[in-house]
């Protein structure tokens, strides 16, 4: 079984960090959980995929935070950390 890397970038630890400490821990949680299948929805995994006009991204539903990331080799790279009003304006 293929165990894959959890990365944050910059933009999402920040995101992160500013969130408060018990939501905080809910999706640290939820992101551990992706290093075992960061493709299929799960217990505690709503994962759903979202076509982007450059690569595919995924999200990670966290009550009503998302977490946006892409998964490249065995690597899972999560680029952002926001409210579901804001999770995909920027994904063009």
């Amino acid at each position: 079984m293929t165990t894959f890397e959890v990365l944050l970038s910059e933009t999402a630890r920040r995101q992160l960090g500013d969130l408060p400490p018990d939501l905080q821990a809910n999706i640290k949680e939820r992101l551990r959980d992706l290093r075992n299948d960061p493709y299929r929805s799960g217990p505690r995994r709503d994962i759903k995929r979202l076509k982007g006009p450059k690569r595919d991204y995924y999200r990670l539903r966290a009550g009503n935070y998302r977490a946006i990331y892409v998964i490249e080799g065995n690597r899972v790279m999560v680029a952002k950390v926001l409210p579901r009003s804001k999770a995909y304006d920027w994904i063009e």
